[in-house]
Order: structure tokens, then sequence, then C-alpha cells
């Protein structure tokens, strides 16, 4: 079956979205650097902690994850710097 969606893994990352971690407060050095990316086809990349494991098992009805999928979190005040550069479709 043929999914209605797919990433393009030969997409680049165009812009970012908000504002960095470091200038959130969210991160110290550029090891641990949530972030969200607008790519060149405008998709968007999101870089967060991998919590597949922990929500799997509590993900409300409705909500499923295919195999190659991850959930990620990304702090609140990083989605909410990005709210002005997100684009309407």
């Amino acid at each position: 079956m043929t999914r209605a969606w797919e990433a393009d893994p030969t997409a680049l990352l165009e812009r970012r979205l908000g504002k960095s971690a470091q200038e959130l407060g969210n991160s110290r050095d550029d090891d641990d650097c949530p972030d969200i990316w607008l790519l060149d086809n405008g998709d968007v990349a999101v870089i967060g902690r991998d919590l597949t494991a922990v929500y799997q098992a509590r993900l409300p009805d409705g909500v499923s994850l295919a195999a190659d999928e991850r959930l990620v979190v990304i702090p609140g005040n990083m989605l909410s710097a990005a709210k002005a550069d997100i684009p309407d479709v």
C-alpha cells in the first residue's frame, strides 16, 4: 500500500523556524540542540529527544507510529517562538 505522504530524503534544510535552542536558553552547547527547520520542499524537520519508547504504550486512540517513525519532544517555548515563521499552507 502506498502512503499518502512520504518524507523526501533529498530535501535540504532551508531555514530555521523560530529561534535557536541557545537563544531560548534550552541548550548550553552544540551537542543538545532541539530545533525546527523548514525544508526546501515545504516539509518541516524537528530535532528533539526521541521518546518513542516512553510514549508508545500510552498513545491516545487514533494515534499510531509506523515502524519508521519516531515521537520526538521539543521545548514548548521553541514551538511558540516558531509560530510567526510557520507558513500557511
